[in-house]
């Protein structure tokens, strides 16, 4: 598929929630809706989802990130969850796995606003980095921190689309 195939139609958006309880239904997923919220907020781009919830588990992580980027071909994955030092934690681990470049920058945005009202979020691991024309952005799992990290990297999401050749993005 070429990036002007990608372009005809909405962006996909992959929506990827790590969590053992939520994938087995201990408790009710509310990180994922509140991406969903954000992105149907700021987004003027039309865009569609691939949404997700998996366990921790670095294994299904990479192998869900692959399918989102290969054969879903999704500009944008996601992922909430998984990215705190506790031994389960291992979404940046996956997600570098599977990434041809790394963007720091993103991950020292989220924390550094983070800081601003959470002593504890220089525990936090999010990264963010590209496989191909995609990329992959890794927030905390709850929804409050999902608002103040995309609200500190938002803006530089369609222009690191563009960059890789991905389709164009237009946020509101």
């Amino acid at each position: 598929m070429s990036v002007d195939e990608i372009d005809a139609g909405p962006v996909r958006v992959g929506i990827l929630v790590l969590s053992d309880r939520a994938s087995a239904g201990v408790y009710e997923d509310r990180s994922g809706p509140a991406i969903r919220e954000w992105l149907a907020a700021h987004l003027a781009t039309p865009w569609e989802e691939r949404y997700r919830v998996i366990p921790d588990d670095r294994t299904t992580i990479e192998r869900e990130l692959l399918a989102l980027c290969d054969v879903d071909r999704c500009a944008l994955i996601v992922t909430t969850g998984g990215t705190g030092p506790a031994p389960r934690d291992v979404t940046p681990e996956a997600t570098r796995a599977v990434c041809e470049r790394e963007l720091p920058g993103f991950g020292e945005a989220m924390r550094a606003e983070s800081l601003k009202t959470v002593p504890t979020a220089v525990l936090s691991r999010q990264t963010a980095g590209t496989r191909g024309a995609t990329l992959i952005v890794n927030l905390p799992g709850k929804p409050a921190a999902i608002e103040v990290c995309l609200g500190a990297i938002g803006r530089a999401i369609p222009y690191a689309i563009e960059l890789i050749g991905g389709p164009k993005v237009v946020l509101r």
